[in-house]
């Protein structure tokens, strides 16, 4: 307990302190840490790591966080199970954090673990370490690392840092692959993003979109939304996509002003400004020129520098020549303050002899030759003093120009001169360094060889071991699944079938109790027409026998109306029924015949209730009603085959062309519900019995009445 209180007492006061130590214009970095129990060793996920500068995040699962921070900031930790945590992060070591068990509101200090896993850890911090100074040595420790690695995740972290020591050398190709191996143990939104750079720097342009696109936006940070748009805008920027770069990055500058991402807008208002200096809108880049150079000046001297001289570029494209060295004679002055604190490598294009040289080759567009050749001599007197022979080379060669415009041939010659032995050093010195360059990228190869056949084995090994293990077990599980499957994929088609037909029988019997519905009420409204004409004529014993015929031909009717078939017996009785019904009323208008072939076993065949009937109806009503003289009506039923009868309805009367010119303009209107109804049920029957009835209409007879003939064939089951 007194070491306990005793080691929070150091880290609060250490916090205190830190804050006083707080470098705002020091680089980010990402420092990596894990909380656990310390006794059980168990991962605590959940808990809130906060940094001062802003940064956000929680551990997850395994207890891991990653957070962006600087030097001197404080790293608050926060969970229900434990005393909240300061500490003051010096360098982007790794922090564990162990928490005694069962007892609440304590916190055990941060440490290192003496075991396999910190030699892992150590040798990834000493990878990272040597990233940007010996990349062969920071590879050789991220092989040591993964001979000792014992997860997916520490492979992932592993093969991260490889693509990190990639992508600084400018070896983009590695640099994908590696970041894809990481991604393909464990996926991280650092890493995908990371992946998708690479992807731009290699001129994967498509699978760069892709991947910014795929990344889930949600489980981003502020910091690494900002990051993905301006990824997104930097590569339709390369493929020329200028409206679409300037969307892209406006999307991250709206959550950067949001969230107060300072460094971001400014980098972002630069770069919009720029994809509008490409697309000629002199105007809006000056606009957005103006923002990031005021913005850049707010945060420190080198990122202001930076932005002075990006615009200076800016303004010389675009001719403003007396604005440029305005701003490169200011950057001069920067560039000595910052001189102050750091050395700038030749390559920067912040150092004083390439903005000397700017400011030369500016006045010499203005034919201002004497501050033309002061500035270009200063500028080869730098370089000369810091060996860069490349701005020596073109300021040399300027101010051999300057010298012949102003006509002083003499020492444009000798600077001439000095020009071409530059250029041979240069030349000798790209020929060294593209030596030395293709080694290196040799050793580099070489070592990434070794990584992969390392990694090679060891997934070799695993599967080797899962096999010997699990083979057998697959192998049944395999045969068992496949067997399963069939009988499933059998049952659930045999279902189906089962189903469906139960299906489509359920709605043929619903639609042919619909149809059955309609004849009755039709049939019936037909009929009592006929006892009406019968009371209408005052012949009141006529329509009683009539009624009387009615009701029994109705009980016979309403019997058999729920069922799809009847006996070939019951139809005819009803047909002779009906046929009488209806010579009462038209005795002077037509006789009738019913002919039933001897042969026939009636009682063999079946038939649809009220099949017949609409056809006889209609040889009566749209027949014989309208022939001149007395018709005649015959229904004939003789067997053809020994499954087979046919059962013709014919009349002699006007047709069915004269019947349908006789009728007034409002029967004409009205469709015959009856036929229609027929041929309905005879549709969905041949369809339910495989067309077990068949109806054919013809004309009788070439006379002035034609007649109609219905022949219907009936089969037996």
């Amino acid at each position: 307990m007194k070491y306990f209180w005793v080691l929070c007492f150091v880290f609060n006061v250490s916090s205190l302190l830190g804050q006083v130590g707080i470098d705002e214009n020091s680089p980010k970095f990402t420092v990596r840490g894990k909380i656990i129990e310390s006794e059980t060793r168990d991962a605590i996920p959940n808990a809130n790591i906060e940094v001062n500068g802003g940064s956000y995040t929680t551990s997850d699962m395994f207890g891991e966080f990653r957070v962006q921070a600087r030097k001197g900031d404080e790293l608050i930790i926060r969970h229900k199970d434990f005393e909240t945590i300061y500490y003051i992060i010096q360098n982007n070591e790794r922090i564990l954090v162990k928490v005694e068990p069962n007892e609440q509101d304590k916190f055990i200090s941060k440490s290192s673990k003496k075991s396999k896993k910190q030699s892992f850890n150590s040798y990834i911090d000493s990878a990272e370490v040597y990233l940007k100074k010996d990349a062969k040595k920071s590879i050789q420790f991220v092989t040591d690392a993964l001979e000792l690695s014992n997860s997916k995740k520490e492979n992932a972290e592993a093969y991260e840092v490889l693509g990190d020591i990639n992508m600084f050398w400018k070896q983009y190709d590695l640099a994908v692959s590696n970041y894809r191996t990481s991604l393909r143990d464990n996926v991280v939104n650092e890493v995908e993003l990371k992946l998708a750079w690479a992807y731009k720097e290699n001129r994967n342009y498509q699978e760069s979109i892709e991947l910014y696109n795929a990344i889930n936006k949600r489980g981003l940070s502020n910091y690494q939304l900002v990051t993905l748009y301006e990824g997104l805008g930097d590569v339709y920027k390369e493929i020329g996509q200028s409206d679409t770069s300037i969307q892209a990055y406006q999307d991250g500058l709206k959550v950067a002003q949001k969230h107060i991402i300072t460094p971001k807008i400014t980098d972002l208002n630069s770069k919009i400004a720029e994809v509008y200096n490409d697309k000629g809108e002199v105007q809006e880049a000056q606009g957005f020129f103006s923002n990031s150079l005021r913005l850049a000046e707010g945060e420190n001297k080198k990122r202001a520098l930076q932005e002075k001289i990006k615009v200076a570029d800016f303004e010389s494209k675009n001719l403003n020549y007396s604005t440029e060295i305005e701003l490169r004679k200011q950057a001069l002055e920067d560039i000595e303050d910052i001189q102050l604190d750091s050395i700038l490598d030749n390559k920067s294009p912040l150092t004083s002899q390439k903005q000397n040289y700017k400011i030369g080759k500016a006045y010499a567009l203005q034919n201002d030759i004497p501050n033309a050749i002061n500035y270009l001599e200063k500028s080869i007197e730098e370089a000369d003093d810091r060996e860069d022979l490349i701005v020596q080379k073109d300021a040399t060669r300027g101010l051999s120009e300057v010298y012949r415009d102003a006509g002083q041939f003499n020492k444009a010659l000798i600077a001439y001169q000095s020009y071409v032995d530059i250029v041979d050093k240069i030349y000798a010195l790209k020929e060294q360094e593209i030596s030395q360059a293709a080694k290196f990228g040799k050793d580099i190869v070489n070592q990434q060889t070794r990584i992969n056949s390392l990694e090679s084995q060891k997934a070799l090994i695993d599967t080797e071991y899962q096999l010997n293990t699990e083979q057998a077990k697959r192998q049944k599980l395999l045969i068992y699944s496949l067997f399963g499957g069939l009988l499933l994929l059998l049952i659930v088609a045999f279902l189906m079938f089962k189903y469906i037909r139960q299906q489509k029988l359920a709605n043929n019997l619903l639609a042919l109790k619909s149809l059955r519905s309609q004849m009755n009420p039709h049939f019936i409204f037909n009929a009592l027409n006929s006892v009406n004409s019968f009371i209408a004529s005052n012949d009141e014993r006529t329509a009683n026998k009539y009624l009387s015929d009615f009701s029994l031909l109705m009980r016979a009717v309403l019997e058999n109306s729920e069922e799809d078939f009847i006996p070939l017996e019951k139809e005819i009785e009803l047909l002779q029924l009906y046929t009488k019904l209806e010579h009462f009323r038209f005795k002077d208008r037509f006789d009738y015949a019913i002919n039933i072939d001897e042969n026939i076993n009636i009682k063999d065949f079946v038939i649809p209730p009220m099949l017949l009937q609409p056809y006889i109806e209609n040889a009566v009503w749209h027949g014989l009603r309208y022939k001149k003289s007395k018709g005649h009506l015959e229904i004939a039923i003789t067997q053809t085959q020994p499954d087979e009868i046919s059962i013709a309805i014919i009349d002699d009367g006007v047709g069915r062309k004269k019947s349908k010119a006789l009728k007034t303009e409002h029967q004409q209107k009205q469709n015959s519900k009856g036929m229609g109804n027929i041929k309905k049920r005879v549709s969905i029957l041949n369809d339910m019995y495989k067309d077990k009835v068949d109806v054919l209409v013809t004309d009788f007879q070439d006379a002035e009445d034609t007649g109609t003939k219905v022949e219907v064939t009936l089969k037996k089951d």
